[in-house]
């Protein structure tokens, strides 16, 4: 039995069929537009996506490593097995891109070695961010593991980066004056606040646990902050966001709260149910922990 507060989205597959039925089959449409998800193999489902359609994409790939997704498992490959696998996706999605379209890949350490040598063969690599996940097992003889990185590609030189969308609020612990006002600070009924232009280091994401409405059973679900940072620096509103590899549908559940369309393509159908449990539950609550007013507030702060 869970405890009352445990939101953790957890059901069965049984539980869950209203929500599957929602999903599509690729092999049973001609083609798969904006507010989609598909139950469904991502090289089948993107061959029936619109060429040139897609704003973003954010890509959540296996990592190479050793995981099991609630019956299905990836196993650890070599190097090259692992590029070739890069390459596989990489090729059936980029003809959907948009030549103004932006892409973000998450990835450990040690994938990044594969993917972002690959990603420059295909984009304009712009930039690395890391992301702090906070917590992470720890090993007897080597460092813990409590980084991941992002990287950040634009398909050509004309792409959308909305810096004001993404600032970051921190509060002013030593406020400077000149001339009796604030420098580079304002004052606000909720306290002294900087804001400030986002860096390629994020320590401000908490990773969704147990208590959290937007956490699930997904063994990598990725932060509804985390998405909500890429997708509103890099589209507008009404631009369709792409996910080939879509968990628990983070990605789609942001985009929706956001008023972006999206495309989740999951293999997994339970995940599949979980993900639109959660966007129907994004239908009344659109909420996104750590954004608030139109600002990213540090990691376990809210304002007053």
């Amino acid at each position: 039995m869970k405890s009352i507060r445990n939101k953790t989205i957890d059901f069965s597959i049984e539980q869950g069929e209203k929500y599957l039925a929602r999903c599509i089959k690729p092999k049973k449409i001609d083609q798969i537009k904006g507010n989609s998800t598909v139950n469904g193999d991502a090289l089948v489902a993107l061959t029936k996506i619109q060429n040139n359609s897609i704003d973003l994409l954010v890509v959540d790939p296996p990592y190479n490593m050793n995981k099991t997704f609630h019956g299905k498992k990836f196993k650890k490959t070599g190097m090259e097995e692992y590029e070739e696998y890069t390459r596989n996706w990489l090729n059936a999605v980029t003809p959907k891109l948009k030549p103004t379209a932006s892409v973000y890949v998450c990835c450990d350490w040690e994938s990044s070695i594969v993917i972002g040598k690959v990603l420059c063969e295909y984009f304009t690599v712009r930039n690395r961010i890391t992301w702090q996940r906070e917590k992470g097992r720890g090993a007897k003889a080597n460092w813990k593991n409590s980084m991941e990185d992002i990287f950040f590609a634009t398909v050509s030189d004309d792409y959308v980066f909305n810096l004001n969308a993404v600032k970051q609020r921190k509060k002013v612990l030593a406020p400077y004056k000149q001339d009796g006002a604030p420098k580079d600070w304002e004052q606000t009924d909720k306290g002294k606040y900087r804001n400030t232009c986002p860096s390629n280091f994020w320590d401000d994401i908490s990773v969704p646990y147990w208590s959290m409405a937007e956490n699930t059973a997904h063994p990598t679900q990725k932060p509804e902050k985390l998405i909500a940072k890429l997708i509103l620096a890099s589209t507008n509103v009404g631009d369709l966001v792409l996910d080939p590899f879509a968990g628990s549908l983070t990605t789609s559940v942001v985009a929706k709260k956001l008023g972006r369309k999206y495309i989740g393509i999951e293999q997994n159908p339970l995940y599949c149910a979980w993900g639109e449990y959660r966007l129907e539950q994004a239908e009344k609550d659109k909420t996104i922990q750590g954004y608030e007013d139109g600002v990213f507030y540090e990691r376990n702060s809210r304002p007053n």
